[in-house]
């Protein structure tokens, strides 16, 4: 909603995890006040154009704060139990109608924006433009609601705890439904409403957002082929400090989701992407196109414990190492981690990272060895900062399996974020 000073009060939903990075974003990219949240969700207060706020890339959806209220203590009659939420959600009606005006003037301002300079052709209007890789369906004013007081709307509800035990979320949209067209005079239409109420109740949180946009801002439209999900991917870069023209390896590429991302961050960098997997190898190689990123983008068919580039040459390494739980892996994860770190740490240049997105299993393990194998402080990160002597790899005995674990004696393990 809006504020005296032109601000305007919004929420983002982010994963398991990303609110601290999400809170980090909202702050640094929006300057953003009255910063606070709760598990799955992040508000904040801001100017910032529409167009600024998609370039978010932490969050999951975009909303337009219309309630952040207490939870509401039920009683277990279901009639009384409806009669409250009724109350309760709707509360004041001049609430909802400066949302709404808001709300109208925020889809003005971006279709404004995506209209102005551009002469297309009819057939060409209910085409999808790409902002900062999302897409977002352009629609007329009257479709956005703009001076209607009476829009169409649906209810879309998640709940849990004791509001779940007294209500299922079919049946609390119906009556949040019902309370919303009797007091504020707003016609339910669940095909192709103007806009919808997304509600959130707890035992702890009463949440109530609009949508501001159709798309989820997670997506992301160079992605042909997914993989890794991109806000993780985001994250991943954005712990690692990349420099001007830094060289960034991925050895486990994929379809090149975490790649794409640093390139969206980092105009100036240059991004190798190995694979084992011809299959795989294709399918980046087409996202790496749809992106516009052939040029800073090489890929190459290599095993990533046998990596085909000198010591010392990259200035990051970032990597998602499978694990088996979204995408099967033929390798022995456990008995190979080893080896493949030491690779990680062979082409790495002094004073490089590491970032890897792994298993609290494996997580355990890299812990273990960067912890036995590092002599002192100074030395380098594991997921971050290092130096990187010259390595050999000798038969499976278990003397060079030691070897392999004093390798990494150059490493130094600097942060670790549950997500």
């Amino acid at each position: 909603m809006g504020e005296a000073d032109g601000s305007v009060r919004y929420y983002c939903t982010a994963g398991g995890g990303m609110e601290t990075f999400l809170l980090d974003e909202v702050k640094r990219k929006l300057e953003a006040t009255e910063v606070e949240h709760i598990p799955g969700r992040v508000f904040f207060c801001c100017r910032a154009t529409l167009q600024e706020l998609m370039r978010l890339r932490s969050a999951e959806r975009l909303f337009l704060l219309l309630r952040k209220a207490p939870p509401t203590s039920l009683p277990k009659n279901p009639a009384k139990a409806a009669s409250m939420i009724q109350q309760s959600i709707v509360g004041n009606a001049d609430v909802w109608r400066q949302a709404l005006s808001t709300w109208a003037a925020l889809r003005a301002e971006l279709n404004s924006s995506r209209g102005q300079g551009q002469k297309r052709k009819r057939e060409e209007e209910d085409e999808e433009d790409d902002v900062n890789g999302r897409k977002e369906s352009v629609e007329s004013e009257d479709a956005c609601g703009l001076g209607q007081n009476r829009p169409t709307f649906r209810v879309s509800c998640r709940c849990s705890g004791a509001v779940a035990r007294c209500c299922n979320s079919q049946n609390l949209s119906r009556i949040i439904g019902m309370a919303i067209s009797r007091q504020l005079g707003w016609k339910a239409d669940l095909r192709q409403p103007n806009l919808e109420v997304n509600v959130y109740m707890s035992d702890d949180h009463c949440v109530l957002g609009i949508p501001l946009l159709r798309h989820p801002l997670a997506s992301r439209s160079y992605m042909k082929h997914t993989g890794l999900r991109s806000t993780i991917a985001w994250a991943m870069t954005s712990v690692c400090p990349i420099e001007e023209a830094s060289v960034i390896l991925d050895p486990m590429c994929g379809v090149g989701t975490i790649l794409l991302e640093a390139a969206q961050e980092c105009p100036n960098a240059v991004f190798i992407g190995m694979d084992s997997e011809e299959a795989q190898l294709q399918k980046a190689a087409e996202n790496v196109e749809a992106a516009g990123q052939v040029n800073r983008m090489l890929l190459v068919q290599s095993s990533c414990m046998d990596i085909p580039l000198s010591t010392g040459s990259v200035d990051a390494v970032l990597c998602d190492v499978p694990f088996g739980r979204k995408f099967s892996c033929s390798t022995d994860m456990t008995s190979a981690l080893p080896r493949i770190l030491a690779e990680m740490e062979r082409v790495l240049r002094e004073g490089g990272y590491i970032v890897l997105l792994l298993s609290l299993q494996l997580s355990g393990q890299i812990k273990k060895l960067v912890k036995s194998s590092t002599p002192n402080p100074e030395s380098r990160a594991a997921g971050h900062e290092a130096k990187s002597p010259d390595h050999t790899h000798g038969s499976e005995t278990d003397e060079n399996r030691e070897t392999e674990r004093l390798e990494l004696s150059s490493l130094l393990l600097r942060n670790t974020h549950r997500i």
